[in-house]
């Protein structure tokens, strides 16, 4: 068969549409998120809200998000650098800390619509599947999506801790039991106490035990953290339950403390190297010569003496 070069035509490129940006750059999935942000054209100009999951390497961030033709509205934020606030130190993007930042952007969201006292979830995490369900002579629970950008939806992901900590928290996301650890595929049932085990920290302290018999020294290094706060396996469980406790409480954010302009250029200072003078550049040059010069005229005393 003769060789046939393929050619692009003029008709495909007049044809070509480039990419958005953000799908260029792989951060949207837009097929997703056109049937996240699409509303019903019954409902007006109603906000279809979303909660919106993202995981950075040290951080955990969930958003409640509408959008807009001028662009995305954040409702409300958490992120888990505020656990701390609540006795959470340590492992703050594991399964159970999305789990508190899930419960805690529940709680401040309904308290800043006002619905934490008609719609309180679940008060103590049993592991149980359940939906927020509607109260009789009272209005409708706060709905949204969940929203997991490019993350893998895989069964147990970190991800579906934020929505267990959201829907425990009192907010409607429709969902399944599926994707949570401990669902069993075979018998399509959900183990309460598995789930339980990762919301309250159990793996986390089954890990430190396994570690703690079998290597010390790696035990050490993955936990010096904890082990410099004197926090035991034992004790993980507590952190977590009265973390809990501590959210429903006080939800509400804490404002931090702002640094000045001259902290932040004081800072900056700090690890930056002064440059020398010329007089402390000569200076040091001198030095540095009259230290070796005094060490070679040493070093041939010392051969003298042994001649």
């Amino acid at each position: 068969m003769p060789f046939t070069k393929q050619v692009k035509t003029p008709a495909y490129f007049s044809r070509y549409q480039t990419p958005y940006r953000r799908r260029r750059e792989g951060k949207t999935d837009y097929y997703a998120r056109k049937r996240l942000i699409a509303q019903h054209k019954a409902k007006y100009s109603s906000p279809k809200y979303r909660l919106v999951v993202r995981f950075t390497n040290k951080d955990i961030i969930a958003q409640i998000v509408s959008s807009q033709l001028t662009g995305d509205i954040v409702l409300s934020a958490a992120y888990a650098h505020e656990l701390p606030n609540y006795g959470i130190d340590h492992g703050l993007t594991n399964w159970s800390a999305a789990y508190a930042v899930g419960l805690l952007i529940a709680r401040r969201t309904l308290q800043k619509l006002k619905l934490d006292e008609t719609y309180v979830g679940v008060e103590e995490a049993d592991g149980e599947f359940s939906l927020t369900e509607a109260v009789e002579d009272g209005p409708r629970p706060f709905k949204a999506y969940l929203d997991v950008g490019l993350h893998r939806t895989t069964t147990g992901a970190r991800i579906f801790g934020v929505l267990k900590g959201a829907s425990d928290g009192g907010i409607y996301v429709p969902h399944s039991e599926k994707r949570y650890p401990g669902y069993d595929i075979e018998s399509k049932e959900l183990d309460a106490d598995t789930l339980r085990k990762y919301i309250v920290g159990g793996h986390v302290a089954e890990y430190m035990e396994t570690l703690a018999d079998d290597d010390e020294e790696k035990y050490r290094s993955v936990f010096k953290g904890y082990i410099e706060d004197q926090i035991e396996a034992d004790g993980v469980e507590d952190i977590y339950v009265d973390a809990h406790a501590k959210i429903r409480e006080d939800p509400s954010p804490k404002p931090t403390e702002k640094k000045t302009k001259a902290e932040y250029a004081a800072e900056s200072k700090k690890y930056r190297s002064q440059k020398l003078t010329s007089e402390e550049r000569l200076a040091k040059r001198a030095a540095k010569i009259a230290s070796l010069v005094g060490g070679g005229a040493i070093a041939e005393e010392d051969e003298e003496e042994d001649e």
